[in-house]
């Protein structure tokens, strides 16, 4: 792999501290890039970022409409939620309504990613439960995939187990690359976890958004995830979190999923661009302020983008440094992509 440019600076005072490098790419549903910053062929594991995707087969199967799912139902499917009460809600209203329990999740436990969260759990004398993993929206859109198929679910994680093998082959569907499970490596949350080309990351997302280069059946499905996200942006990953942050400020004109690792992507449904951006030293702080900044130029380039959604995504591309006292020390800023 080609060494990455630097995509973001950090300064204390106006001497340069950290440097982080990466990837970047826009593209079209049909693979057409827009825009290419870096070695963008070569292979990420997307991680979490793709998660909207993975919850294709939960609309395309007919689950959803089988078991009532609410569109803020599916938002959490495609979600990586801070475990709060909303979220562990609405995780219990899926498995109740499929037929399943806490028990059949395979996705581990860990404590809410809200901080507020976890200590209010802890102060109660509780403990976390698989309901409070970030991926249990996800694992319970599996679950409904499993359970419309009459299939047994245990083992549902494994790469080779029906439910996971068509949750792989939508992934494939969705990017343009057929994904070998036999490469599989495995996720946090313990599902199969694929490289692919950024590039097709980026097409994913464009296909999402757009529903261009899909049959009728997915650009159905993708519309109704699409529209589930963009209506309930606090299923994604919960209150001042950045994918809810952007996607609800941006007013359906742009959706966003972070992964771990460095890792995110994004839809403009309106131009039928997907954006990918992958940092390589896995700093999210330098994803989050990259994609922000591309987001900012692309939609400033068709005049799509309203004065608050601006000022959020200006916030999370460029910003100053505080220490302890409150001074300012130094700043955040995403070196230009101009010419790029």
């Amino acid at each position: 792999m080609n060494v990455s440019p630097r995509l973001l600076l950090v300064r204390r005072g106006r001497e340069e501290e950290s440097v982080h490098c990466g990837r970047a790419v826009v593209a079209t549903a049909t693979g057409e890039t827009v825009l290419a910053i870096g070695d963008i062929a070569s292979p990420v594991f997307p991680r979490s970022a793709i998660k909207p995707l993975q919850a294709i087969p939960l609309v395309a199967s007919g689950a959803a409409k089988k078991f009532g799912l609410s569109d803020a139902e599916i938002a959490l499917a495609c979600g990586s939620h801070v475990g709060s009460p909303l979220h562990v809600a609405t995780t219990k209203s899926i498995l109740k309504k499929i037929g399943s329990s806490q028990n059949d999740l395979e996705c581990g436990v860990h404590w809410p990613l809200d901080s507020g969260e976890s200590r209010a759990l802890a102060a109660r004398g509780e403990e976390p439960s698989v309901l409070h993993n970030n991926c249990s929206g996800k694992h319970c859109g599996f679950l409904a995939v499993g359970a419309v198929r009459g299939l047994d679910t245990v083992g549902y994680v494994d790469a080779s187990h029906p439910i996971m093998r068509e949750v792989t082959y939508a992934i494939s569907l969705m990017i343009g690359v057929e994904l070998d499970e036999s490469q599989a490596c495995v996720d946090g949350c313990a599902i199969p976890a694929f490289s692919m080309p950024l590039v097709s990351v980026a097409t994913g997302f464009a296909r999402l958004g757009a529903g261009e280069g899909l049959s009728p059946s997915l650009a159905c499905s993708a519309k109704r995830i699409r529209t589930a996200i963009v209506q309930n942006p606090i299923m994604l990953s919960g209150k001042g979190r950045v994918d809810t942050s952007i996607t609800a400020e941006c007013h359906g004109e742009v959706f966003v999923k972070s992964g771990a690792e460095g890792v995110m992507a994004a839809s403009i449904p309106a131009l039928g661009y997907g954006l990918a951006v992958k940092i390589d030293d896995g700093a999210q702080r330098a994803a989050t302020a990259v994609m922000a900044d591309l987001l900012l130029q692309v939609l400033q380039k068709h005049s799509l983008v309203t004065t608050k959604a601006k000022s959020v995504l200006e916030g999370y591309a460029r910003f100053r440094l505080k220490n302890w006292n409150g001074a300012d020390v130094g700043s955040v800023e995403p070196v230009s992509l101009a010419g790029s």
